[in-house]
């Protein structure tokens, strides 16, 4: 009989949500910090890379070719772990020593990073399309490894609820240290100096994750090899594994199709206009370390709604961050992409349409977060269909641009705009998709986006329009975001909202 207090029954429900939007908030609050980190040291390997006589948009163009095969392979080979390391956890609670399951995934994953780097080394030209490479340049491979294990205990110490170990990695140690070996190397190897650099980053950031993860969890006790439970393992994580490759393909098809259609230099310059892009895009990895444990269990407890509420609160903070930072950098663009380098100024257009894709991938990003649990294989199938429209639109794009006669930097902008529209239909499809499984709407979009958005545009618009570059650089990005949060902050956070920035003590 309920009081007039209310239901006691759903007291503890209710406790149990806030702990979880505690959790997710206090998680994207640590790596939001993160963000801005590697916003501050991505931008200096840009600038040596794009800027050095000895590097170039060339060489920062074959980099970034060889840098997709890598990148892809590695996500193969965590098996699916990054996320589904967090379901399995959930699972075995209680039941087996966590260093246990975790063995399991980490063996089949390093033996899958290594069998695929030496296949690469013995193919290089899968990674150098253009025939121009070194025997040092071959030794990319050897990063295989260390970043398949560095995702896998990164994500074991995300369902312990610790993501101040993945800022450290991924954001403070990796980034600084491509910047200053790239720096070096101008002196020492500079025909392959971005590539020493790359394997550097990687495992500096494989130790940064190890250390913390081994403190969490210690070795595994009474563990062996049972390649029947593995075999399985493998088999049941294959459709997590290839959507978590396809989710992060879609972030570089249109570099390989440029690869093998336009020339080094302008692939160089898109390469640096989606890296620009991609760090509102980190904002997602902001939340994705915390959400998928909280939604494992919630799954163990079927509780649907609070899947859907979760969704939706996180979807719209990525949003509205990706947004705010998407005008900071797109409106004064022209000098964001200028600070790598003038031959770079060309890409503005691409930076624009790939800062908009960002912003309309998010409803997609947080809806396969649950997904990838509750509907695997049609997930992938979607994921699937996603980066084959993009690969058809890109292409055509690419072909049209030349028949019509436009320069490469054209043809790099038609690619950013195949990846906008490819993501947003995914986003429109997944959040249906998810919404008829949870039985709740999924919708991150409010109206007061655009409200926000109008006088950030205005501000932005006169600090372009009436500044010297460098001064629309220096005060015009901080009065546009802070133009944009003010209008958000009133008019469209709501008490749970702005847990996000306030301390609040996780369960």
């Amino acid at each position: 009989m309920s009081g007039p207090y209310g239901d006691p029954a759903s007291a503890p429900q209710g406790d149990k949500e806030r702990d979880d939007i505690a959790a997710l908030a206090k998680g994207g609050r640590t790596n939001l910090f993160g963000f801005f980190l590697r916003l501050a040291a991505r931008i200096p390997f840009l600038f040596i890379a794009g800027r050095s006589s000895v590097y170039g948009p060339a060489a920062l163009g074959r980099f970034a070719s060889a840098l997709v095969l890598i990148e892809l392979t590695s996500m193969l080979c965590t098996m699916g772990e990054k996320r589904g390391l967090a379901q399995r956890l959930s699972e075995t609670e209680g039941q087996v020593p966590p260093a246990n399951v975790i063995a399991d995934g980490t063996i089949l994953a390093l033996i899958a990073s290594i069998v695929a780097s030496v296949l690469i080394w013995f193919v290089p030209e899968i990674l150098f399309p253009g025939g121009h490479y070194t025997w040092i340049d071959r030794l990319m491979v050897v990063a295989l490894p260390a970043m398949t294990m560095t995702e896998i205990w990164l994500a074991a110490l995300a369902y312990k609820l610790r993501v101040s170990p993945t800022v450290w990695s991924r954001s403070i140690v990796e980034p600084w240290t491509i910047s200053l070996v790239a720096f070096a190397m101008i002196w020492v190897q500079p025909e392959s100096g971005l590539s020493i650099a790359y394997i550097a980053s990687i495992y500096a950031a494989a130790l940064t994750a190890f250390i913390p993860f081994f403190r969490a969890y210690g070795v595994p006790k009474g563990w062996r090899p049972r390649p029947g439970p593995m075999r399985k393992l493998a088999i049941r994580s294959l459709p997590i594994a290839l959507a978590d490759a396809i989710e992060w393909g879609t972030r570089r098809v249109d570099i390989f199709l440029l690869g093998f259609l336009a020339p080094p230099s302008a692939v160089g310059v898109y390469y640096a206009a989606q890296q620009v892009a991609s760090l509102p895009q980190k904002l997602k990895t902001s939340f994705e370390p915390v959400l998928g444990p909280v939604i494992t269990r919630n799954l163990k407890d079927r509780d649907y709604a609070a899947i859907a509420r979760q969704v939706c609160q996180v979807g719209f903070w990525i949003t509205a961050s990706q947004a705010g930072i998407a005008l900071a950098l797109g409106i004064p663009g022209t000098g964001v992409m200028g600070l790598v380098g003038r031959e770079f100024v060309g890409g503005t257009g691409a930076l624009v349409f790939l800062l908009a894709a960002e912003v309309v991938a998010a409803t997609s990003v947080v809806s396969e977060a649950a997904l990838v649990y509750v509907a695997r294989l049609r997930n992938l199938w979607i994921s699937i269909g996603t980066i084959g429209i993009q690969a058809v639109l890109t292409l055509a794009g690419i072909l049209a641009m030349q028949r019509l006669g436009f320069n490469s930097l054209y043809q790099a902008a038609a690619a950013a705009v195949a990846l906008m529209v490819a993501l947003g239909l995914s986003s429109l499809v997944k959040a249906r998709l998810l919404s008829s499984i949870l039985g709740a709407p999924i919708n991150n979009w409010r109206w007061a986006l655009l409200w926000a958005a109008a006088p950030a545009v205005i501000v932005g618009f006169l600090a372009v329009r009436f500044l010297p570059e460098w001064l629309a650089l220096a005060i015009g990005m901080p009065a546009i975001l802070g133009a944009y949060f003010l209008v958000i902050w009133k008019k469209a956070f709501g008490p749970e909202d702005r847990r996000l920035f306030q301390k609040t003590k996780a369960a």
